[in-house]
């Protein structure tokens, strides 16, 4: 191939220099190309296809004297690339330098001095045309085309032979190995498949033991099956029979249920006349219980006079309350609970007469509001049961744990009673104390979503709620 390379864009316009031919004479004197492809007389000859190999060496040892030039030989597209670094000459100024030694005879002379002076003996042999027969091909022809002695095409033409023989033979050489190492695996695969065949034999042999005993298997579940069939269709003889019975009973049944429900009807008149005669006799025994009644209340206030007794001003969970003297204390207040968070019905048992409501605190505020800190939260509360007890006039207790915890209070609103469980003791057994303190028949209403809160307080004749009831109830206040 031809020494030059298309130019470079990334060099400035100047260094990019179209390579001329040149055989160490002036360009002017290069001899004319007939059509036909032969070169007329008295002309140079045009610049020979180098092989790459011997291309790329040219540039090599150009790229390695470069350097060493004074600055004024060497030619100005090439005095940026002789600044690069070694390994970036050759490299980068490949285009440059092999268009200035195809265009300049002079500065290909110059670098051929250095160069030769460097190759010592090999470089005096190809000046003089010979080559040693031990001598690397590729760099005889280098140094052939840089001092291009007599002979010096035969010698690049020899090197290409000699380049194009070595890659034929690196081929054939490769082209060897990977036959060798195909058939090496072939060998290995071949032992492989008979390692497998053993194997799969081996298998073979147990699969079919395994089918024989598939098969004897099979003909036992056969025989399991046909005496199944069999006893089903007993079975289902039986069951014939049995449908035919119930059929049968079915009939009786219902002809004796027509019979009950006659005689139903006759006792439903019978106790609709009965019914009519005894509301008669209760209506006379109202009014003697009217009476009755009346004379009673006049006697009890006749004798409340008779003792003189005192006026009640003391609930039962204010006895509850003395024995946390130690804690913040509150008064009195209303409330109610049930199975449901329905607000309507704690309105319905706030309602009822003397009713006494207990709050579980950090469970409704936990539920309520809990983004709010704990004090917040027992404010809120607090003050919404105040309102709660006024609208009212229920008595009101509510809970919290931990009295150890908690200093400085504020008062709590009237009609309101403000509870801490001591050390020890939890809210849900405090709760549980006020409720069986109440005297039986007094309408008690636990607001609390904890279940054993509930359950517990229900077996003493309270009314649980849900915690939701009572926060949905303070939200519409």
């Amino acid at each position: 191939m031809p020494l030059t390379e298309p130019h470079d864009d990334n060099l400035p316009q100047e260094e990019q220099v179209v390579a001329v031919p040149a055989n160490g004479e002036d360009a002017t004197d290069a001899p004319a190309v007939t059509d036909s492809g032969s070169v007329e007389p008295g002309q140079p000859e045009p610049e020979p296809s180098l092989p790459e190999p011997v291309r790329q060496r040219i540039i090599s040892l150009t790229a390695a004297v470069l350097p060493g030039l004074p600055a004024d030989e060497v030619p100005v597209p090439l005095r940026r690339v002789a600044k690069f670094a070694p390994n970036r000459r050759a490299r980068l100024g490949a285009p440059m330098i092999a268009a200035q030694l195809a265009a300049d005879p002079l500065f290909r002379q110059r670098v051929t001095a250095r160069v030769l002076t460097d190759a010592g003996d090999l470089g005096t042999a190809v000046v003089e045309g010979t080559a040693p027969a031990a001598a690397d091909p590729v760099e005889v022809a280098a140094l052939a085309y840089l001092a291009r002695p007599r002979g010096w095409r035969e010698l690049i033409d020899a090197s290409g032979a000699a380049v194009r023989a070595e890659a034929d033979t690196a081929v054939v050489a490769e082209l060897v190995r990977q036959a060798e190492q195909r058939a090496t695996r072939a060998e290995h695969d071949r032992a492989v498949a008979r390692v497998e065949a053993d194997k799969l034999r081996d298998e073979l042999a147990r699969v079919r033991e395994e089918l024989g005993q598939l098969r004897e298997e099979a003909r036992q579940l056969a025989r399991t099956l046909r005496e199944s069939q069999a006893r089903e269709r007993r079975a289902n003889e039986l069951l014939a029979t049995e449908r035919g019975r119930a059929t049968r009973a079915a009939a009786d049944a219902d002809a004796e249920l027509r019979r009950a429900r006659a005689r139903l009807a006759e006792a439903e008149a019978a106790a609709g006349a009965a019914r009519s005669s005894a509301k008669e006799a209760r209506s006379v025994d109202d009014a003697r219980l009217w009476l009755l009644l009346e004379t009673i209340g006049q006697a009890a206030l006749g004798l409340r006079r008779e003792l003189a007794l005192d006026p009640v001003d003391r609930l039962p969970a204010d006895f509850v309350a003395d024995s946390f003297a130690d804690s913040p204390g509150a008064t009195a207040a209303a409330a109610r609970a049930q199975d449901t968070d329905d607000p309507a019905r704690l309105d319905q048992l706030l309602a009822l007469p003397r009713a006494h409501l207990v709050v579980d605190g950090y469970n409704v505020t936990k539920r309520g509001f809990g983004e709010m800190s704990l004090e917040q939260q027992r404010k809120r509360l607090v003050t919404g049961l105040g309102g709660i007890a006024a609208q009212t006039g229920d008595e009101v207790t509510v809970v919290f744990d931990g009295a150890e915890r908690v200093h400085g209070l504020p008062p709590a609103p009237r009609g309101v009673r403000v509870l801490f469980s001591r050390k020890g003791e939890t809210a849900d057994e405090l709760i549980r104390r006020l409720v069986r303190a109440e005297p039986p028949g007094r309408p008690v209403v636990v607001v609390s979503s904890d279940r054993e809160v509930a359950d517990g307080v229900r077996r003493h004749g309270a009314y649980p709620l849900g915690a939701d009831s009572l926060v949905r109830r303070l939200s519409r206040s």
